[in-house]
């Protein structure tokens, strides 16, 4: 288990983040429209569950 750790990491930064500020900013901007699609989601269920006003 710690050897897959160590694998895992570059110098203790995630190997998904070892070349710095270019993979930073695609991490963070991938989080971002992760999470804003999420929101949109449930915000666009909601309003699909809200009854016809006629």
């Amino acid at each position: 288990q710690l050897k897959s750790r160590l694998e895992n990491t570059f110098y203790g930064v995630p190997i998904h983040l070892k070349r710095g500020v270019p993979d930073r900013l695609l991490y963070r901007t991938t989080m971002a429209l992760t999470v804003g699609g999420v929101a949109y989601c449930l915000v666009a269920l909601y309003i699909a569950a809200q009854p016809n006003k006629k």
